[in-house]
């Protein structure tokens, strides 16, 4: 597995930066060399951190076993607001399983993906498809097993993103290695599920090489937009969507819903190129976008903005192909935005000098003047890291932070450095939260084989000032089951009451929490009332309609 190195300040203090501080820090032990893949923000700011581990001896919780596996599973922790414990599980097959990455679905639980060499046994239910499967499970808000899916063929597959769509499927997006079904070396795979993990169809996209899919976020009309790094030319000769026989499907058996093949139908500019792929809602592909340069192009991330999207991530390119800005030193980040139909609105890069990598990516919204009901793009925060090539120095790797406006334009940097590299860290991920403060999740080694997950809460104040928030906030509304209150200003303890529209109280709770769950099965339709009052006496209503 690739690592990446980062200053010890990451995981553990922050210094000389008076604006931020940290609000807490857990620190999740192990004796083994364990991998922190992603953490999964709730609707209601608790946070799923999952990654892979190799369990010790007696903390097996396997559901049908409990023989010692001493293979890699997946493993998740689940943090409250205040990053205390809540829960711990593992989902283990007899080989080695890595937990890729992970999804908080609207109805509350959560979607895992990962990669699997495991057969049916211990907690994984489904035979081997051949060489190593991609193994989804979804799980409700306490870590219980729903439902669990293994989809595979007898080539090498890999998980490498899922997403929820408007109808409450899913979409996995995953690599598949020399595929008879394939163009390439590697090409792009991907797999829609109804909600109850039911293969609806199968998609193949590739060219004449190496095509791995790095992002996949949801669009507006339910479809998807996929980021690929590529590596590869054309398919010549072939046309588009083309479509097979049930019988050649990758999971290997006879389905009604064969797999879809399409061909890459543009060139690349350099050694790797940024590819874009539009799928509408069915999973067939809309549009495609090919952008580089001469060099190597390396696409990282993708976000969804109130006028199209935006495509981020670092280029050793100078002007050349179709990319127009050049690149300072080493590795620059470049970000390009499109609109709905892919066409260009503009293109950027940044520097931080020698080799910039970017690994977060978040849109700010605002309201808009003009239409009240809609959102408007204010800006992007960027989050990544900045690593020294080729020489040493005191501060060779920092983390960094980067705002631009809509157009790209840059407002404001910043870095934040550490005070030793005793130990050894990794940056995992970085999740910039509604209320405005940060999650930093990586590990940390005191000895090499043994690394520790460490979470990091940041609030920032210059962050802060980027988000609009209300004094109280009720989602979803209207509401036929859950509803989540979320109080925009800071305090220590509240009380929340609901009332009827005579003004008879119902439900009454005190919270410590900025957003809070509350039930509204037992009310009957129609509207109500949400008031909050705090311990230092500011107060707020909400109107709740009950469907």
């Amino acid at each position: 597995m690739k690592k990446l190195y980062m200053g010890a300040y990451l995981l553990c203090t922050v210094l000389g930066l008076s604006a931020q501080e940290v609000l807490w820090q857990k620190d999740i032990k192990s004796s083994t060399q364990d991998f922190l893949s992603q953490v999964t923000p709730t609707v209601d700011l608790q946070y799923l951190i999952t990654g892979s581990s190799i369990q010790s001896k007696g903390q097996s919780q396997a559901a049908s076993s409990q023989k010692q596996n001493n293979g890699y599973d997946f493993h998740l922790v689940k943090l409250n607001q205040q990053g205390e414990e809540v829960w711990e599980k593992y989902f283990a097959g007899k080989n080695h399983d890595y937990l890729s990455t992970s999804l908080s679905t609207q109805e509350g639980g959560f979607v895992l993906a990962g990669t699997t060499y495991s057969g049916k046994g211990l907690d994984k239910k489904e035979d081997s498809k051949g060489g190593s499967d991609i193994w989804l499970i979804r799980i409700n808000e306490f870590g219980d097993e729903l439902w669990q899916k293994t989809i595979g063929s007898t080539s090498d597959e890999e998980a490498r993103a899922v997403i929820q769509t408007t109808d409450l499927g899913f979409f996995v997006a995953g690599n598949v290695q020399n595929s008879p079904q394939g163009y390439g070396s590697k090409d792009v795979l991907i797999v829609k599920l109804d909600k109850n993990g039911k293969e609806i169809s199968q998609l193949i996209l590739g060219g004449k090489g190496l095509d791995e899919v790095e992002k996949m976020i949801p669009t507006k009309d339910g479809g998807v937009l996929l980021g690929v790094y590529s590596r590869s030319s054309e398919i010549r000769g072939s046309g588009s969507g083309l479509s097979d026989s049930g019988a050649n499907s990758v999971t290997g058996t006879t389905t009604s819903n064969p797999v879809s093949r399409y061909p890459k139908t543009t060139n690349n500019f350099g050694e790797g190129d940024y590819w874009i792929i539009k799928l509408n809602k069915d999973g067939k592909v809309e549009w495609e976008k090919n952008y580089g340069g001469t060099g190597d192009d390396h696409l990282r991330t993708l976000a969804m903005t109130t006028s199209g999207f935006i495509i981020g991530g670092e280029s050793r390119s100078e002007r050349s192909g179709n990319k127009t800005v050049g690149v300072e030193e080493g590795t620059d980040l470049w970000l390009i935005s499109l609109n709905e139909r892919g066409e260009e609105l503009w293109q950027k890069s940044y520097n931080f000098k020698n080799r910039d990598v970017l690994m977060g990516m978040h849109v700010i919204l605002g309201q808009n003047e003009r239409e009240k009901n809609k959102d408007l793009t204010k800006g992007v925060l960027l989050g990544g890291y900045t690593q020294a090539e080729g020489r040493i120095e005191a501060d060779d790797e920092t983390f960094w932070m980067l705002y631009i406006d809509e157009n790209g334009n840059e407002q404001w940097r910043k870095h934040v450095k550490g005070e030793s590299r005793k130990r050894e860290e990794r940056l995992s991920d970085i999740k910039l939260n509604r209320d405005g403060s940060i999650i930093l999740a990586g590990t940390s080694a005191e000895e090499l084989g043994k690394e520790n997950w460490k979470i990091v809460k940041l609030g920032d104040r210059q962050v802060d000032q980027l988000i609009e928030k209300q004094d109280i906030k009720i989602y979803p509304n209207p509401v036929s089951d859950y509803a989540y209150v979320e109080i925009g200003f800071d305090f220590k303890e509240a009380d929340i009451m609901l009332y009827d529209m005579a003004g008879r109280q119902l439900q009454s709770l005190k919270t410590k929490n900025k957003v809070t769950k509350i039930n509204t099965q037992p009310l009957i339709q129609g509207a109500y009332l949400i008031t909050i009052k705090t311990d230092t006496n500011k107060t707020a209503n909400a109107k709740l309609i009950k469907k």
